[in-house]
Order: structure tokens, then C-alpha cells, then sequence
């Protein structure tokens, strides 16, 4: 059941005092919005180039998010060469391995994410040239933290 007078009209029909704030227009400021919230905490980022012997590299950026970890970044092969990149967590478990195919006398972009999903996510990633048996012939280790 709805009433068809408000509250504000039955006090003044019944004779008694109405606050002038509750009978004022509405056009007061709206409160200002309580302290900003905090600021997003950056993920870690690790830069990283592999070099091997040949004049090929890798490099780039590793970001260790919470549940895997992106590379950006690029691979020169002189011969024959692919990127492989792998997560490992704190126990050294390795996580998922990823790979470019073989590219040869080229500069590529390599952009991957590594899959990370377990508790505190990935603790390092190996950043690796291969050669094209896909025997590793530099490797770098780079840490989150």
C-alpha cells in the first residue's frame, strides 16, 4: 500500500517543526569522495638479451603477473635459431615451456606469455637460443623479485 503524502507534508499538516535542511532545495555540493584508492601495484619487470656465439640474441621484457608472465620482445637469428622461454615456481618447478619455430638469418618479434598458475606465481624465468636441432646454446635466468 502506498501513501500518496510524504512524510514532510503529514508533520507540516500536523503543526510540527520541519528542519529547513530537510525542506531546503536540494542543490547543496555533494560531498567530495573520500581519499583516492591506492594506487595499482606495478607487476615486476626484468629486461633481459641472450647472446650466443653465432651473433643471434633474444631480447626483451619479462612481467611477472600473478598467474603468468609476458615477454615482449625480439630474436635475430644468424643461421638458424628459435626463442624457448619456460616459468619455473620457488621449488623450481618448471611451468610451461614456450616456443618460437625455427626462423633463419631474420629478426622476428617474440612476443609470449608463460603460464604461471600456482600460488605466488612464477619465482624466475629461463630465456633461451636454440639452434635448430632445438639444442639450447645460451641461456639467461632472470628472477621476479
Amino acid at each position: 500500500m502506498t501513501l500518496g503524502r510524504s512524510v514532510l507534508t503529514l508533520a507540516a499538516v500536523a503543526g510540527l517543526a520541519v528542519p529547513a535542511a530537510l525542506t531546503a532545495p536540494a542543490t547543496a555540493a555533494v560531498p567530495a569522495a573520500s581519499a583516492a584508492p591506492a594506487a595499482a601495484t606495478a607487476y615486476p619487470s626484468k629486461t633481459v638479451v641472450v647472446q650466443d656465439g653465432s651473433g643471434s640474441w633474444i631480447g626483451g621484457t619479462l612481467t611477472f603477473y600473478g598467474r603468468s608472465v609476458g615477454f615482449d620482445g625480439n630474436m635475430r637469428a644468424v643461421g638458424c635459431r628459435r626463442a624457448w622461454l619456460s616459468a619455473y615456481d620457488a621449488a623450481g618447478g618448471e611451468l610451461g615451456p614456450r616456443s618460437s619455430s625455427t626462423h633463419c638469418d631474420s629478426i622476428l618479434e617474440v612476443p609470449t606469455t608463460l603460464p604461471a598458475d600456482v600460488v605466488g606465481g612464477a619465482a624466475y624465468v629461463w630465456v633461451c637460443l636454440d639452434d635448430a636441432t632445438a639444442v639450447h646454446t645460451a641461456c639467461e635466468r632472470r628472477y621476479a623479485n
